[in-house]
């Protein structure tokens, strides 16, 4: 797991710990059933406080993305996880109102670009 974090970004580090872990959940690059460091580890590995981690592993299980078993620790959770579903359908809403947005700019009539769709589909 990799995480960058900046001092210039608007963003509280809490927040930028959370979306970076979202986001590679969501990428399969952290598969489910993995054990996250524990809080104090990734505290200490990022140079942030405990309370900073803290506050991002319980946004992270408030949204369904983890969830906090005793004695073994943070572990992501399944995607078929129904909170988590929901996190992967708003993913594909934003991309199809992008691609159809662009699709009105090009006036590209909707079977092309349904035809556009199966080919990725198909890869």
């Amino acid at each position: 797991m990799k995480i960058i974090l900046s001092n210039q970004s608007e963003k509280p580090i809490y927040l930028q710990i959370k979306e970076q872990v979202e986001e590679q959940i969501l990428n399969g690059e952290i598969p489910e059933d993995t054990v996250l460091p524990s809080i104090r580890k990734m505290a200490s590995d990022l140079s942030v406080s405990v309370i900073t981690t803290t506050r991002a592993y319980k946004e992270l299980e408030a949204d369904g993305f983890i969830t906090t078993v005793p004695g073994k620790g943070c572990i992501v959770l399944a995607p078929d996880n129904q909170i988590l579903r929901e996190q992967y359908l708003r993913r594909m809403e934003e991309g199809f109102t992008q691609a159809v947005t662009a699709a009105k700019k090009l006036q590209m009539p909707l079977g092309e670009a349904q035809e556009i769709f199966e080919t990725i589909w198909e890869m």
